[in-house]
């Protein structure tokens, strides 16, 4: 059985940091990769159910540490899903849901999607419009990882759907988006936020490049 050797000096300011919503072992991100190296990489040589089962049984654990653990197997084996793979992965997002693993799964959708462009579409659909804001959090986001290929009708939709939304972690990852895209292509960010009555959050996030 996996396991790791926690820090008690950093446990409760790890978890104060989250809230208290978690226990935490109190690795750090080095230690934690340093600790999980060797069953992050063997992962890469598993069948996929066995991927699949190990991320599940790491998702059971009640330290914090191991869903990161899990996301970095997901993650290091991306190269090797199938979009019915992915379409399962999506149920990690709404187990223990907060921003920590559901930005972290996002590189790992955002990089199927960088992988296999054809699929964007698809991917997407799987969490726009979803009922869990978690999800649709990564509608927003998904693109991040890209530049001159960003779909600006997709991040457009996602954005639309969601621009009256209270909640905090939306408006942030709308305008967290807009921020980054507006790295490559800024015209059309300002032309964007001119034409969109957008929150003050999402407006002051989305514009801090421009």
């Amino acid at each position: 059985m996996f396991q790791m050797i926690g820090n008690l000096q950093n446990q409760p300011y790890m978890e104060k940091y989250m809230r208290n919503q978690y226990r935490f072992l109190g690795l750090k991100t080095p230690d934690r990769k340093a600790q999980s190296k060797e069953i992050v990489t063997a992962s890469k040589k598993w069948p996929i159910a066995r991927v699949f089962s190990t991320i599940t049984a790491l998702y059971q654990r009640d330290e914090r540490e191991y869903q990161y653990v899990a996301i970095d197997i997901a993650h290091v084996n991306v190269k090797r899903l199938t979009f019915s793979d992915i379409d399962r992965l999506t149920a990690y997002i709404q187990i223990k849901s907060w921003w920590d693993t559901v930005d972290s799964w996002r590189k790992t959708f955002g990089q199927f999607v960088r992988l296999h462009p054809e699929e964007k579409r698809r991917v997407f659909n799987l969490f726009y419009q979803h009922e869990n804001f978690w999800m649709r959090r990564i509608a927003i986001t998904l693109q991040l990882l890209e530049k001159e290929t960003l779909d600006k009708e997709l991040l457009t939709k996602a954005i639309e759907y969601d621009i009256n939304t209270e909640e905090f972690f939306i408006q942030k990852a709308i305008g967290w988006s807009l921020r980054n895209y507006s790295k490559y292509n800024p015209e059309w960010v300002k032309t964007f936020i001119a034409a969109h009555e957008l929150s003050k959050l999402a407006v002051k996030e989305g514009s801090k490049y421009l």
